[in-house]
C-alpha cells in the first residue's frame, strides 16, 4: 500500500506541476459542491414504477427537472455492493479497481479477504474487528476526488454510509470516510484518515440521534390500496423473523437501545435520515460548498439494500422504504438550496447495484428461478476433481463468484493449475443452474470474445485477486439464505438510476441513449476542468 503521507506529499506539488503544464483548466462555471447520492440496491424499475407516488422535489427533482439516463446498465458480471461503488467514482470495471466483490479469497492462499479490509488502522472510539473496512488499500484506483485532490489540495472529499466500504471507496485515497457502527449508533471514521475526529462529529455522536427512534415505528406512507401492485406483508418467503408494517425498532424486552436496536436501524428508513443528517453535519461542520474550491459529497443510502435483502424489491416494504427514502431526499435537497445555494451545486443520484427479484415469486409468474447450495455444488465439482486428480478439496468457493484452485494441494500433487481449472470448469457447467463458467487463462487471454457473458466475467475479474475459475448463474437464481439478493449480469441487477440536477451544468430531459456508471466519471471530472481519472473506461455521458 502507498503511504497516505506520500499521497499527501504529491498533493502538495502537483498544483505546482500541473500550472506549468496547463493540463487543467478549471471552468469558472465550475460547481462549488457535487453530491452524489447513491442508494444502495435500487433497480431502476423501482425509480419508473413508482413515479406517480413520488414527492415534488425528491426524485422527481432529476426526473422532472434534471437529465436521468432511463438506460444505464453496469457491464461487469458481479454486481454488489462493493464492486459498484469503486465504479461509480473511478469510472472503471473491477477488472481494473481490483474490488471485485464485498470478498474474495487470495489466490495465493485461500484467506479471504474483505474489500476496505485493512488491519493496520482501526475505528476511532468503536470496536474494529479483523475483517472490518478501514482504508481504501484494495482499490487499485484513483477516484474523481483524488485527482481533484492532487489538483488543488484545498478541496474536500467525504464519503458518508451505513457500510463502511459504501462510504470508503467512493471517498478514494485522499478523501475522508465516515461509516455508520452498528454497535454504537455512531459514524465514525478511522485512523486512515485521522487521529481523532473534528469537534463537529464528536457534537453529533454526543446528542446520541439514533437513541431517538427506540420503540418508535415505522409506519407505511400511504393507505393499503396505493401498495396493491407488491407483495403482501409478512409473505412466506421472508423467514420465521416475518416482516409487516407498522414495525417497531427494538424488542419488546429491551428497556433501552442496545447493539440490537442500532443494527436493526438499518433495515428501516431511519438509517438514511440519521445518514443524511450526518450529512448536514459535515457540510456545516466542513463548510463544504462556500468557496471558489469545489468539494465532493458522497452519500451513499444503505436501507434500501437491507430492505431488499430481507423482503424482496417486489415487497410492499420495500415499495414504502423507497417512498419514505424520496421524501428525506426533498428535505436535504432543500436544505442544500438554503446551506450552499440552488445554483451553486451539482446532485447526482445512482445504485451501485439493481436487484433479482424473490426467486418464488419469480416461479409464481411461471419462469424459471431457484436458490443455489455453493457449499454441495463445491462439493460436486471437488469430487469430479479428485476423480480425475486423486486429491482434494482441490477447489474453494470464493464469495466473488469464482472458484481458488489449492496452490498448495496441488503443487503437493505436482499438478497443473490450468489443467485443474478447466476440469473445474466443465463441472461446473454440468450443474444445472450455471450459465457460464471461464478459467484464468481464457480471462487473461480474452480468447472467448462472443461467449455468453464472457465480456462481463472479464470485467469483473482482476489477475491479482479473482479466482481460477469465474462463474455465472442462470437468470433468476441466487445463492444466499436472504429473501433476495444480487449480483448478476442480467438487466434487473445491472440496470440502476443514473440522475443528474444543476441548471447550470445539465440540460434536463429523458436519455435513453445506452450508457454506463462507468461514464459518471469522466462526466464530473469534465464538469470540474479536470482530466477524468487514470484508469478511467468510460466517457462522458451525452
Amino acid at each position: 500500500m502507498i503511504p497516505r503521507s506520500l499521497f499527501r506529499a504529491a498533493a502538495s506539488l502537483l498544483p505546482l506541476l500541473l500550472a506549468a503544464c496547463a493540463t487543467v483548466t478549471p471552468s469558472p462555471e465550475r460547481p462549488r459542491l457535487v453530491v452524489l447520492f447513491v442508494v444502495d440496491g435500487l433497480p431502476q424499475r423501482q425509480v419508473t414504477g413508482y413515479r406517480p407516488q413520488l414527492a415534488p422535489d425528491g426524485l422527481a427533482r432529476f426526473l422532472d427537472r434534471g437529465a436521468w439516463y432511463a438506460n444505464a446498465n453496469y457491464t461487469h458480471a458481479f454486481t454488489v455492493t462493493a464492486a459498484g461503488h469503486a465504479t461509480l467514482l473511478t469510472g472503471a470495471t473491477p477488472s481494473r479497481t481490483g474490488i471485485v466483490g464485498n470478498e474474495w479469497r487470495d489466490p495465493a492462499t485461500g484467506v479471504e479477504v474483505y474489500n476496505t479490509g485493512d488491519t493496520a488502522y482501526r475505528y476511532i472510539g468503536n470496536a474494529t474487528q479483523r475483517l472490518d473496512g478501514t482504508s481504501p488499500r484494495n482499490l487499485k484506483a484513483d477516484t474523481v476526488g483524488d485527482v481533484l485532490r492532487r489538483a488543488d489540495p484545498r478541496a474536500k472529499v467525504i464519503g458518508i454510509s451505513g457500510k463502511d466500504r459504501g462510504a470508503i471507496l467512493p471517498a478514494g485515497h485522499l478523501g475522508t470516510a465516515y461509516m455508520y457502527m452498528a454497535q454504537s449508533g455512531q459514524f465514525a471514521s478511522s485512523t486512515y484518515y485521522m487521529e481523532r475526529h473534528p469537534a463537529w462529529v464528536d457534537a453529533f455522536n454526543a446528542a446520541r440521534p439514533a437513541d431517538r427512534w427506540f420503540k418508535e415505528q415505522w409506519r407505511p406512507l400511504l393507505p393499503e390500496a396505493a401498495y396493491a401492485g407488491s407483495l403482501p406483508d409478512d409473505s412466506p418467503w421472508y423467514g420465521p423473523r416475518g416482516g409487516r408494517l407498522p414495525m417497531t425498532m427494538g424488542a419488546a424486552a429491551d428497556s433501552a437501545p442496545n447493539a440490537a436496536y442500532y443494527g436493526s436501524l438499518l433495515r428501516s428508513p431511519f438509517a438514511d435520515q440519521l445518514a443524511l443528517e450526518f450529512a448536514r453535519a459535515a457540510i456545516r461542520g466542513e463548510q463544504l460548498g462556500q468557496d471558489e474550491v469545489p468539494d465532493i459529497l458522497v452519500v451513499s443510502l444503505s436501507g434500501h439494500d437491507y430492505v431488499n435483502h430481507a423482503y424482496s424489491a417486489e415487497s410492499r416494504l420495500s415499495h414504502d422504504h423507497l417512498l419514505q427514502l424520496d421524501r428525506l431526499l426533498q428535505g436535504f435537497f432543500q436544505d442544500l438550496d438554503t446551506l450552499v445555494g440552488r445554483d451553486r451545486y451539482l446532485a447526482v443520484l445512482s445504485a451501485d447495484h439493481g436487484f433479482t427479484p424473490l426467486p418464488e415469486y419469480t416461479k409464481s409468474q411461471g419462469r424459471d428461478a431457484g436458490r443455489v447450495n455453493l457449499r454441495e455444488m463445491s462439493a460436486r465439482v471437488n469430487a469430479e476433481l479428485e476423480r480425475s486428480f486423486g486429491a482434494t478439496p482441490l477447489v474453494q468457493v470464493s464469495p466473488s463468484s469464482s472458484l481458488v484452485v489449492d496452490r498448495r494441494l496441488a503443487a503437493q500433487r505436482g499438478l497443473d493449475l490450468d489443467r485443474v481449472a478447466e476440469v473445474a470448469r466443465e463441472a461446473l457447467l454440468r450443474e444445472p443452474t450455471i450459465a457460464a463458467a471461464y478459467t484464468r487463462r481464457e480471462l487473461e487471454r480474452g480468447s472467448l470474445p462472443d461467449a455468453p457473458y464472457f465480456a462481463a466475467a472479464r470485467r469483473t475479474w482482476h489477475p491479482d485477486v479473482s479466482g481460477d475459475v469465474q462463474y455465472v448463474l442462470k437468470q433468476g437464481w441466487i445463492a444466499t439464505s436472504n429473501a433476495a439478493t444480487h449480483g448478476s449480469p442480467y438487466p434487473d441487477d445491472t440496470h440502476v438510476p443514473l440522475l443528474l440536477w444543476g441548471p447550470h451544468w445539465v440540460r434536463a430531459g429523458r436519455v435513453d441513449t445506452p450508457v454506463a456508471p462507468v461514464d459518471l466519471a469522466p462526466t464530473l471530472a469534465r464538469v470540474l476542468g479536470l482530466p477524468p481519472p487514470p484508469s478511467s473506461e468510460g466517457k462522458p455521458l451525452p
